[in-house]
């Protein structure tokens, strides 16, 4: 069996990690410390880059995979999305990170 780590040390290595880089990370909702589902809405300089999801892959692992509208739809539409999220999921976290490369850099910390 493959051990994990919880949600809490997850989100609390990437800012950490962020911050320690020269970058911003911020969590905007507290899901569940153990299995809360991670969101992750990156940016690059204050801009939007996309928002992502991290869901376990077929080889015991995980990965970040790009969720809700993309970035050149209606700029509301991401607020909306995510505000749909945490209604539906009172588990979830939602992390802002801002740093270059972000993407990159939350599947090198949390996947």
């Amino acid at each position: 069996m493959t051990e994990r780590l919880a949600s809490h040390m997850l989100a609390s290595a990437l800012i950490k990690r962020a911050g320690q880089a020269g970058g911003f990370a911020m969590i905007l909702n507290k899901g569940d410390a153990i299995s809360g589902v991670i969101l992750v809405q990156c940016l690059e300089r204050g801009q939007k880059t996309g928002l992502f999801e991290r869901v376990p892959d077929y080889e015991g692992g995980y990965r970040l995979l790009p969720c809700g509208p993309t970035n050149d739809s209606d700029p509301d539409a991401g607020n909306q999305y995510m505000a749909r999220r945490l209604r539906s999921d009172h588990d979830l976290w939602l992390i802002e990170l801002d740093i270059a490369d972000a993407e990159r850099f939350a599947a090198e910390t949390i996947c």
